[in-house]
């Protein structure tokens, strides 16, 4: 170990701070290591323990966010709020883009109402577009760290899937009445949109997240594709087919329940 120690002269400079970069760097590389030369530098304790305590506030224990402490709040467990929260596409980003997509959809229909269907068939899709961005390792920075957690897998998907489907369903409804239809035709994209988030998680345990919601997206637009093909949009929207979508959703549920409590 050296026997060389900071002198008096270039540790003034060093708390004045008017030390080069380079060389304050050096400084603080020595001291880090040697007990002496920090034994003779000068400072607060009460500022030192403040500034710690502040740093623990920031790092450890940060402010939650409004969203946290508003499902706090409802009694959602904190570990649980704090894992929604954290779900990438529940951001404002993603929530200001439901929300552009809605509107113009709503726009679109009240301006001309044969666009009506446009917004039909867009509502079930965004729920699926979170899902698909709400788990797993290419989304999700923090996928890594809650992978060890007892939270993770099936369960964790769950949990953010039916927290991006709330507020989807949340945010389409409060634009359904916007529209210039019956208030029946105005909610038909509820039961396909529950059915599309359905068998998004149940395709999960087969495939990846993404991938899931690109196919169940696919079929569905293939359903629209068919009833637009026989001319006849009771064929996507009527009553037989939403007892279809509502049986589906049930089915793709259970299913996905009993593939993932295996």
């Amino acid at each position: 170990m050296s026997s060389w120690h900071i002198p008096d002269d270039l540790r003034e400079r060093y708390l004045e701070g008017t030390l080069g970069p380079a060389l304050a760097m050096s400084v603080d590389a020595h001291l880090g290591r040697c007990a002496d030369c920090r034994a003779a530098v000068p400072y607060d304790k009460d500022w030192l323990e403040a500034s710690w305590a502040r740093l623990e506030a920031e790092l450890i224990t940060p402010r939650p966010s409004l969203a946290e402490r508003f499902l706090r709040y409802k009694g959602v467990p904190d570990h649980l709020a704090r894992l929604l929260t954290a779900t990438p596409t529940l951001s404002q980003a993603w929530l200001a883009a439901v929300v552009a997509v809605l509107a113009f959809a709503v726009l679109a229909a009240r301006a001309q109402a044969e666009l009506l269907p446009a917004f039909l068939i867009v509502a079930p899709m965004l729920p699926l577009a979170g899902i698909a961005l709400a788990y797993g390792p290419r989304v999700d920075p923090a996928h890594e760290l809650v992978a060890a957690t007892p939270m993770s897998g099936p369960r964790l998907l769950l949990t953010r899937a039916t927290a991006v489907l709330a507020v989807s369903v949340v945010l389409a409804g409060l634009a359904s009445p916007l529209l210039a239809a019956p208030p029946g035709l105005a909610a038909a994209w509820l039961l396909p949109a529950l059915a599309a988030a359905s068998g998004c998680l149940a395709l999960s345990n087969r495939l990846p997240v993404p991938i899931a919601a690109l196919t169940v997206g696919g079929v569905w637009l293939a359903i629209v594709g068919t009833g637009r093909f026989i001319g006849s949009w009771l064929a996507v929207f009527g009553p037989a087919p939403q007892i279809g979508y509502g049986v589906a959703a049930l089915l793709l549920t259970y299913r996905f329940y009993k593939v993932s409590s295996r």
